[in-house]
């Protein structure tokens, strides 16, 4: 099977000099791109899942079967970029060109992370050192503040999806209060989309710039926007209690997440102040059409990966848990990755570890009126770079699941 390589339009050195990288192949063009003919063994065929959450659209694809999509992974010697380059080890058209990571220049990416050292990777290299002639999209894993500057550099024509906080909400005065400094690129916020999959697919299949949801806020908005959105469930009262494995702070040192801090213990953190409550309210309220404020209470737990969000709701007059359950799985029910579970199983963190999937269920509270929903994501996967990859895959026009078929590790 013939495959084809993405070539982008414009010279691209993040400040530097353009250097163009060269196949020997011929080129032609498509949508505004040159594809060059690489030859591919054949791939696994992929089927596509239409969204009942999002309606359809019609999209011109931009890269086709066999197409190689040439990627970029910045901030690659952190959990979220290490995931990264696992899941596209699996991935048939993402083939990782350049990687970066400031601290580690010069290093080979399986010296920094053994368990990926049969992976053929380049180098990695310092942002400002990164060529990206030879790139066609961006997966940005570097820390929150950072990301604004460097993306405003990057070429035009390079599609991007930043895992990073930088453009998730839409208030620059909103993000310069809960962050502590001025958005640095408002002219990219207004081109960023928010990418919730299965809730914006369709405004994702057309960005450029996509903003990765945060980890607590994918586990919450997967179960609540459509209960609001149906007016299920009353808007005041909604009271949070999540819970995350520590990769969910990142892999810098810091004495918070210490084995003698964390070991044999939870413990709270961020109560009343964490950033991702903007997040999770900005996306509550457009599904009301209204202000929607939430009482969240993230939790550190010592284990290394995993989320759960366990959200108690006040019902709509009239409406029972049943329904809450039931409106769910319809809404949910054509999707690959959102998965209701039966009866009065409980959902738990170690269901969904190295995987994609979000795992939910409905139970009647005691209280009468009330009703909890507990939540089940993997922080490292759903919660960033799986949600990340399945929206890279919309915007090429590719499977949304393509790369994405790992199953749960279990036990």
């Amino acid at each position: 099977m013939a495959s084809t390589t993405l070539r982008g339009a414009a010279p691209a050195r993040a400040g530097l000099a353009p250097q163009n990288g060269v196949l020997r192949s011929s080129s032609k063009p498509c949508a505004g791109m040159m594809l060059k003919t690489v030859r591919k063994v054949g791939l696994p065929s992929l089927r596509v899942r239409a969204s009942v959450a999002s309606s359809p659209q019609k999209q011109t694809p931009i890269v086709k079967s066999g197409d190689e999509v040439r990627i970029a992974v910045l901030g690659a010697s952190g959990y979220t970029g290490a995931e990264i380059v696992r899941l596209l080890a699996n991935h048939p058209q993402f083939h990782i060109k350049v990687m970066t990571a400031d601290r580690k220049a010069g290093e080979q990416f399986g010296s920094v992370f053994p368990h990926l050292i049969t992976q053929d990777l380049p180098n990695l290299v310092a942002v400002k050192d990164a060529d990206f002639s030879d790139v066609d999209a961006v997966f940005c894993c570097l820390p929150h503040g950072t990301t604004q500057e460097i993306i405003k550099g990057l070429p035009r024509q390079l599609k991007i999806v930043d895992l990073s906080a930088d453009f998730r909400l839409r208030d620059i005065n909103e993000y310069a209060e809960w962050y502590g400094h001025s958005h640095r690129a408002p002219e990219l916020q207004e081109e960023a989309v928010y990418g919730l999959t299965e809730v914006l697919r369709d405004e994702i299949r057309n960005a450029r710039l996509v903003a990765n949801p945060g980890c607590y806020p994918t586990s919450i908005q997967l179960p609540l926007v459509p209960l609001i959105k149906a007016k299920l469930i009353k808007l005041n009262n909604i009271i949070i209690d999540a819970k995350s494995g520590v990769t969910g702070a990142g892999r810098g040192a810091k004495e918070a997440n210490l084995y003698t801090e964390i070991a044999e213990g939870i413990h709270a953190y961020g109560v009343t102040s964490h950033r991702h409550v903007p997040e999770i309210e900005q996306g509550l309220s457009d599904a009301a059409e209204s202000k929607v404020t939430i009482s969240f209470t993230p939790n550190l737990i010592c284990m290394k990966r995993g989320m759960q969000s366990t959200i108690n709701v006040e019902m709509a007059s009239g409406v029972t848990a049943n329904d809450l359950y039931e409106h769910l799985k319809s809404t949910y029910e054509g999707e690959e990755f959102v998965k209701l579970l039966h009866g009065s199983n409980v959902p738990h963190t170690r269901h969904v570890v190295g995987s994609n999937y979000c795992f939910m269920n409905v139970f009647e509270d005691r209280i009468p009126g009330r009703a909890k929903i507990i939540s089940v994501i993997d922080n490292l996967v759903k919660g960033a770079s799986g949600q990340a990859v399945q929206n890279l895959n919309l915007m090429m026009g590719l499977p949304e699941n393509m790369g994405l078929q790992y199953q749960p590790l279990f036990p």
